[in-house]
């Protein structure tokens, strides 16, 4: 099996992420064998032996543990490398629940553990794939290599104590650079000061100082991401394209927004935390945190998604001047002591204040709206 990604083939590799569909990606993983004409099948047992088709596997979290939740045939015993991207997300305690899980799979057992319908079989839904791999040198009587486990992460904890959770064998640590938390070599970052009540005043007038540069804004919730996106589109002086992108959304209209912001049909992404990591928007400009993260690791994930690949980019930081002591603290934890103060105009927020106020209005409006048709929709459920 080869598996081209971005004009170069690889062999045996194959990619499970949260964007991709997966049924194509069932495809790549398993091999299933044809049926012969004429040949009777036992209809108890209506999947023979299945094949499977990857050596290497590049994947996210939550793609991987759908795989092996839910593919029928998938385990990752079979496998030479297991590249696991945001790694520090496996370590947090909401993933635990299924951090053995995907541990257990990568653990071959000559006694036929995957062969019978034990208890993985129930919990896992995957029957045992054919190993296509030899004898390794150095691993005797065991009929396949050692699976190599590569893990990435831009904020990788240092914690022996939680990296042990990973059951890695003799790790070698590697890092871009002598800094524990680094940023891009091209980013510039800057502190936009403003008051607290004209916030979404100041940030408009900054995305219409951008010239409409494709640009993503984070907010701390979704509930504030839905409520800042609708407020935006009540904005007449702002001639965009603004769409919200949030884990509250379904995946079907999510990736939509995703391929129109990545196509330029949108311009402002406005956006949960859900965009900071394993994104990749190529033209992305601009970051922009119209609230401040509580740790330096958010802010580095969310500054990511520009300057990437050796490109420019810029990251924004709106604060009151409450913040700003609390800012630069959390910038020094990254050795960053270079985020200077970035000016609007007076007259250009100035210009705004109607606009504002009607935006206020026609956004109160929609929120009594929205509420109203809550409580309909919760009334009609049994």
């Amino acid at each position: 099996m080869s598996t081209c990604i971005g004009g170069f083939t690889y062999s045996g590799l194959s990619i499970a992420v949260g964007q991709s569909s997966i049924a194509d990606e069932i495809a790549d993983l398993i091999k299933r064998p044809k049926l012969q004409a004429g040949i009777c099948y036992d209809p108890e047992d209506p999947s023979p032996e299945l094949q499977s088709a990857v050596d290497i596997l590049v994947a996210t979290p939550g793609r991987l543990v759908d795989h092996i939740n839910s593919t029928h045939g998938f385990t990752l015993e079979h496998l030479c490398y297991l590249v696991v991207d945001e790694t520090d997300r496996l370590l947090r305690e909401s993933y635990q629940s299924w951090l053995p899980k995907v541990l257990q799979t990568t653990n071959s057992n000559n006694e036929g553990l995957l062969n019978s319908k034990s208890s993985l079989y129930s919990a896992f839904g995957s029957m045992k794939t054919i190993r296509r791999c030899g004898i390794e040198r150095g691993f005797k009587g065991k009929s396949y290599p050692r699976l190599a486990k590569m893990v990435l992460s831009a904020t990788l904890t240092q914690d022996p104590s939680k990296l042990s959770q990973l059951d890695l064998h003799h790790p070698l640590f590697l890092s871009t650079g002598r800094r524990r938390y680094r940023f891009p070599e091209k980013l510039e970052s800057y502190k936009l000061i403003c008051q607290s009540e004209l916030k979404p005043i100041y940030l408009v007038a900054l995305l219409q100082n951008l010239g409409g540069e494709k640009c993503i804004v984070f907010t701390s919730s979704v509930e504030s991401t839905h409520r800042l996106c609708t407020l935006l589109n009540f904005f007449t002086d702002l001639p965009l394209k603004i769409k919200e992108y949030s884990g509250l959304q379904r995946q079907s209209v999510r990736s939509k927004t995703l391929k129109a912001f990545r196509e330029g049909d949108v311009q402002v992404l406005v956006s949960s935390d859900a965009m900071t990591r394993g994104m990749d928007v190529e033209g992305v400009r601009n970051v922009i945190n119209y609230e401040i993260p509580l740790y330096i690791k958010t802010y580095i994930h969310r500054a990511g998604r520009t300057a990437r690949a050796g490109q420019t980019g810029r990251c924004f930081t709106l604060l009151r001047k409450d913040e700003v002591k609390r800012f630069k603290k959390m910038l020094q934890k990254a050795d960053n002591n270079s985020c200077p103060v970035y000016s609007l105009p007076a007259s250009s927020v100035e210009s705004l204040r109607s606009s504002y106020t009607s935006a206020l209005e026609k956004l109160k409006e929609a929120v009594e709206s929205e509420t109203s048709r809550k409580r309909k929709l919760g009334s009609k459920a049994p």
